[in-house]
């Protein structure tokens, strides 16, 4: 994905002499900052993000007579059954919003000129966030749209050099053949897993999340939950995790990281496209001894070798400590250590995972909406701590973002101070990333970044 902002590039502004080593950072509390720290970061980093004036914690009011608070600290005074009320109907008016963008609900087709080229982007970010809304709501016309979507999707995804869940056949396929299980429709199911069948790796395919082999495996793993562990046999995963470690391997000979991968000449260490992704993957399946150890060692590396800010390089040699996003950097990081933690019941992923939050919460406020680069993505740090630790904190920065978003986005987006996606309606550039998120906020011990964790 791209680096999610425009204008200036700038850096974090720390003399090198106060700086502890790299890998190490300052010993702070695990939910305290420095407000001078803030300000210095905002200064060097404006161009990209909001500075964070959210409060440390506002505690909720008792559910009186139903006023309305004004402001970003009012909501988040609301009692949370309240508050989830206004996230979830802001939700569903991206939604609708996006049925007419699409040409959707009209009582008639769906827009085959939407299914093509940019709006094929668009269509997997509404079909993505189709389901999230039936779990929520309840509404099953909710799925019968998402199937719709997906629908447009395989028609349009023929042909398409693409394979993987996000942006690829593999995803319209393993969607479709979800939905028609919910449906009960064994034709259609049938279809679909047929098509996911005759998706073909090449050599030249690389390993990356977004476009390459992990992307594809992660599509494996998401119709084995959701259909039963043998849809797509274990052979077949274990093969094609095997051979994204051999590949990883053959690059890494020449450094001290067990595995290193390249996406268009670069070794990129984000969620998008390099180490954070294809490991966060990996841990989804079974691995050998060896096997394990190297991903472990490799997510060890890259802990050793972060920013002192308690960022993480976009690449390897990266010496430009800007981007905090899902794709890049901290944020996609975290996420992946938190299922580190949960894969090998080591206290240092989990310590490294909350020192990950803290600077997604001190630079965290994007100038963008959505889920690879923006507010949205960079919450999931937060819900995926709560789930992980039950430590009501995170539930609640979580939350202070989500309230950020629903008292200012529309203001700053038509201001032109804030961005809503090149496609306003991507599940990953968009607003469909924002209602996504703004749901699972309903019920966030069952949330899940889309796409990433399973």
């Amino acid at each position: 994905m791209g680096n999610g902002g425009g204008g200036k590039k700038g850096r974090l502004a720390v003399a090198a002499a106060r700086d502890p080593p790299r890998g190490q950072l300052p010993s702070t509390s695990s939910f305290s900052s420095s407000r001078a720290t803030k300000r210095q970061r905002a200064a060097a980093m404006a161009d990209r993000y909001f500075p964070n004036d959210l409060p440390d914690f506002v505690a909720e009011a008792p559910d009186g007579d139903g006023s309305s608070p004004d402001g970003v600290r009012g909501l988040l005074s609301l009692p949370y059954s309240r508050i989830s009320d206004r996230l979830l109907r802001a939700a569903l008016r991206i939604k609708d919003k996006a049925c007419g963008y699409l040409g959707l609900g009209r009582g008639g087709d769906v827009d085959q000129g939407a299914a093509t080229g940019d709006g094929l982007h668009a269509l997997h970010g509404r079909a993505r966030h189709g389901t999230p809304a039936v779990q929520v709501t309840g509404n099953r016309s909710d799925l019968a749209l998402a199937g719709d979507i997906v629908k447009e999707c395989d028609a349009a995804s023929h042909g398409l050099p693409f394979l993987t869940f996000i942006t690829g056949r593999a995803g319209v396929c393993a969607l479709g053949a979800v939905i028609a299980k919910h449906f009960n429709d064994q034709l259609l199911l049938t279809h679909y897993l047929s098509s996911f069948d005759e998706i073909i790796i090449t050599e030249k395919v690389p390993n990356e999340l977004l476009y390459g082999r992990a992307g594809y495996l992660w599509a494996c793993l998401f119709l084995n939950t959701h259909l039963g562990e043998k849809t797509i046999p274990h052979e077949h995963v274990t093969s094609v995790a095997k051979d994204i470690i051999d590949e990883g391997r053959k690059l890494a000979k020449k450094g001290s990281c067990p595995l290193m991968y390249e996406w268009h000449g670069k070794k990129y260490w984000g969620a998008a496209h390099g180490l954070a992704g294809i490991m966060h993957v990996l841990m989804h399946t079974e691995l050998k001894l060896d096997e394990k150890d190297d991903v472990k060692n490799t997510l060890l590396y890259m802990i050793r070798n972060r920013y002192p800010s308690g960022n993480y390089p976009s690449s390897e040699g990266s010496e430009s400590d800007r981007l905090v996003h899902w794709c890049h950097g901290a944020p996609g990081v975290a996420l992946t250590l938190a299922k580190a933690y949960q894969v090998f019941h080591d206290e240092h992923f989990k310590q490294s995972a909350a020192e990950a939050a803290e600077v997604v919460w001190n630079r965290g406020l994007l100038k963008r909406v959505g889920i690879c680069h923006g507010i949205s993505g960079n919450a999931y740090v937060f819900l995926s701590l709560y789930r992980l630790t039950g430590n009501v904190e995170y539930l609640y920065r979580a939350k202070a973002f989500a309230c950020f978003l629903l008292e200012k986005a529309d203001q700053l987006i038509a201001e032109g101070a804030m961005h809503g996606g090149d496609h306003p309606f991507s599940l990953f550039e968009g607003r469909a990333g924002m209602a996504y998120f703004l749901m699972d906020m309903v019920n966030p011990s069952e949330s899940k970044f889309p796409a990433y964790e399973l």
